[in-house]
């Protein structure tokens, strides 16, 4: 097993354990040191870092396992870390702002599925690098939301379409109408900040530069910690911030995720003291709009909460008709109740989705045609009952119904049932019957592939 120092400056982290691969001594081994700066790698002997996730101004992340559960559970591991020679003033902040975001975490991540749970705080004494000097370090432990950051999904995939923005938008505000609800702004929204696990659920990370606003004294200023391009004038300028601070910084990052524009300065001109989005995407007025409230400069004038804006992306309901009883001079008109259409928010297909759907139909079509040929011995209606059957495989994929494990379970199954029942396989060898499925899984997967690539490139091109 590797294990990897969490010293900020030692020059070989990484440090390879052969014997903790065997469960039992892993869980009773009392400490293990690191090999190039003797530090303790077990923290608090009992998580164990394995991957730097990265690192950031004042602290390094750290994927680690947590040997005091069952299954060895997946944690995140942060370490306060100060870049940078500060004074002590600075270096105090930054502290403060560390165990800010333990408290915080501890507050409301428990009450909120959608933002990471605190597992543990702690400060940890280690022998310095040199004689007589002892370090200290400080260390946070949460959730780890197995996912991307819409950073990370703006590189991969490019812009964002206008449905796959909204629903961004509606379920970060969710949080937020959550978090301000708390009295916390969080001031560093931004798309590495925004996760999407694996199951497409939003979280909203990185509490570090939070700001508690019911004990603070009207006007007074907040300290100058922000992500350059996200941030409004009111917190550049270290004034007060507000809930409308942060529903800037998340109109900024729907801007960039709407424009596939990885560098938020190139949207903003500067000459001008304003933002430049509108030409290069195609959306509803309706959307436009609403950003263009959000980006505003005074913070007055932007919408008051991230309930004002979820109103102003609800559908606007239809005018309801009227009908006059004409046997009742002077009745009262009734309005008819009219159903309201609601803005899709269904959850688009990943990259990973769309390639591993392929690969499932390629496959299971190649057992289904084995299993009806044998039966059917006719190619031509084989070949009819095979399209009519994936179809309608590919169609329950579209809707939903298969997905996930669904994936690996019904392949395997299908295939088990045309392997072990003769009638089904006749004149085929068992080779033959492993490898047409397989390589039906894999021509799928190529095509489906291939075309995802020209549909990229033409809509770069166009």
């Amino acid at each position: 097993m590797e294990i990897y120092c969490t010293r900020p400056r030692c020059h070989r982290p990484q440090n390879l354990f052969p014997d903790l691969d065997d469960q039992a001594i892993l869980r009773t081994v009392q400490q293990k040191y690191c090999t190039a700066c003797g530090m303790p790698l077990i923290l608090v002997g009992r998580y164990l870092p394995t991957k730097l996730l990265g690192r950031g101004g004042f602290g390094a992340a750290f994927l680690a396992r947590d040997r005091y559960t069952p299954g060895m559970r997946q944690c995140v591991v942060k370490q306060f870390q100060p870049s940078g020679n500060l004074s002590s003033t600075q270096l105090q902040l930054a502290q403060d702002l560390f165990e800010r975001e333990a408290v915080v975490l501890e507050e409301i991540g428990h009450q909120n599925e959608q933002i990471p749970e605190l597992y543990a705080f702690f400060q940890l004494p280690v022998p310095g690098m040199h004689a007589g000097v002892e370090d200290q370090f400080f260390y946070l432990v949460q959730e780890y939301i197995k996912g991307q950051n819409l950073e990370e999904e703006l590189v991969q995939k490019g812009k964002f379409s206008e449905p796959e923005v909204l629903e961004v938008l509606q379920e970060t505000l969710i949080i937020l109408k959550f978090v301000h609800s708390k009295g916390i702004i969080h001031r560093d929204i931004k798309p590495s900040n925004i996760m999407r696990r694996y199951d497409g659920k939003i979280f909203l990370l990185d509490f570090g530069a939070v700001k508690q606003v019911t004990n603070t004294t009207p006007g007074k200023a907040s300290t100058g910690i922000y992500s350059l391009g996200f941030a409004p004038p009111e917190q550049m300028s270290g004034g007060q911030v507000f809930p409308s601070t942060d529903l800037y910084a998340l109109g900024v990052t729907i801007v960039m995720l709407l424009t596939g524009q990885q560098e938020v300065t190139q949207l903003f001109d500067v000459y001008n003291n304003q933002w430049i989005w509108r030409s290069q995407v195609t959306v509803s007025p309706r959307l436009a709009n609403i950003l263009e409230k959000m980006l505003l400069s005074a913070a007055n004038q932007r919408f008051q909460s991230a309930q004002d804006v979820l109103d102003a992306l609800a559908p606007t309901p239809s005018i309801p008709t009227t009908q006059i009883n004409p046997h009742q001079s002077g009745a009262q008109s009734q309005p008819q109740p009219q159903k309201q259409s609601l803005t899709s928010t269904k959850r688009p297909f990943s990259l990973i989705e769309i390639l591993s759907g392929a690969a499932f139909s390629g496959f299971e079509g190649g057992v289904i045609a084995l299993a009806l040929f044998s039966i059917l011995k006719s190619s031509s209606i084989t070949l009819a009952a095979s399209a009519v059957i994936l179809t309608i495989i590919i169609f329950a994929q579209t809707r939903r119904w298969i997905e996930k494990w669904d994936l690996l379970i019904i392949p395997a199954i299908s295939f088990a049932v045309v392997f072990f029942i003769p009638l089904l396989h006749r004149d085929l060898t068992s080779t033959q019957i492993v490898i047409i499925p397989v390589a039906a899984g894999l021509v799928a997967l190529a095509i489906t592939a291939l075309f995802r690539l020209i549909y990229k490139l033409l809509s770069i091109l166009l």
